[in-house]
């Protein structure tokens, strides 16, 4: 993936033309939003992020997913981020996070040494951002592309674990609800279908797709065979599989499953297939060519990244991501 540089040079001055229509639109999101006053911020936050997924490849993907089910519950926020207190019922124990979502301790030790090099200490860069820069940063440690990250959110000081449980997509979802469900929070079909294509990377827990592999039809006889030898009618209930064939590499793979019913879960698989009409052709476009989608991935991620920031007076920056101040 990593001989795409010549089409990225194309994307990233078509992201960066994008990427400045949402600065203007929300003028207290920059790019250089740290230059002055943490400068070492945005490669500390790399280097980390690289280290770690250097280690273990599947981190990737968990971070990539945290900044997902943060901006996806009123918005990039780091809400996700605070664990429970008596005021505070954590989204971390919403059905869609539970005993699956990771990366934690890696957003701990970005803000503590992030907070080290900044001239005014853990007061400067926020949760959020850390959120955003490091899920960006996985996608490019994994092969795929990058894309310019707006930033200077600031951190919620409440978290909504019933908004977590209503407003996360389950992998369990047919395609209307899919829709549905995005459009709620300002993103599109074709936001939708690009986004999805995350599932290049990662794995999933036999209990999200033990349903699919013995009750659907619309899967490969073979895949599915497959998948049940690891994932039992009763028990094995966090046994993992890969969302593709390449967990740990970005790519268009998720996409040629679609087509050969080859979806892990049945929300991949709704986007592909019958009654699939709003999304079947971006699927196969998308299968076909490692450019578009990059490009569309890379563009529905900042889309995606500027849902509802707190800015300005809203919120506050947290000392520790885990609490609030």
């Amino acid at each position: 993936m990593a001989s795409h540089s010549s089409f990225f040079l194309v994307t990233m001055l078509v992201l960066f033309s994008y990427a400045t229509k949402l600065a203007f639109s929300d003028s207290l999101l920059s790019r250089s939003f740290y230059q002055t006053v943490c400068p070492q911020a945005l490669p500390i936050i790399r280097r980390i992020v690289f280290d770690a997924v250097r280690q273990e490849p599947r981190m990737g993907a968990s971070l990539l997913r945290l900044h997902f089910h943060d901006c996806i519950v009123n918005g990039c926020d780091a809400s996700v981020l605070l664990d429970s207190t008596p005021t505070i019922d954590s989204e971390k124990n919403a059905l869609g996070n539970a005993n699956s979502l990771r990366g934690f301790e890696v957003i701990d030790q970005i803000k503590l040494e992030v907070d080290r090099a900044c001239n005014n200490g853990p007061s400067t860069v926020s949760c959020a951002d850390i959120l955003a820069v490091a899920a960006r940063d996985s996608v490019v440690a994994l092969g795929g592309p990058s894309w310019p990250v707006q930033l200077g959110r600031r951190d919620s000081t409440t978290a909504s674990r019933t908004t977590a449980d209503n407003d996360i997509p389950t992998p369990f979802m047919d395609l209307p609800a899919l829709v549905a469900s995005f459009s709620r929070h300002g993103l599109g079909v074709r936001d939708l279908v690009a986004l999805s294509g995350a599932h290049t990377l990662g794995f999933a827990q036999c209990r999200i797709f033990r349903s699919r592999v013995y009750n659907d039809t619309n899967i490969d006889n073979a895949f599915a065979s497959r998948l049940r030898a690891g994932c039992p009618p009763v028990g094995g209930d966090s046994n993992l599989a890969s969302l593709d064939q390449g967990p740990f590499v970005f790519g268009t793979n998720y996409f040629s499953n679609l087509l050969g019913n080859r979806g892990l879960l049945h929300s991949d698989q709704a986007l592909f297939g019958g009654g699939a009409g709003q999304t079947g052709g971006l699927v196969q476009t998308y299968s076909r060519n490692y450019g578009i989608f990059a490009r569309d991935f890379a563009q529905s991620m900042i889309k995606m990244g500027n849902i509802n920031p707190l800015t300005g007076n809203n919120g506050e920056v947290r000392v520790n991501c885990r609490k609030v101040n």
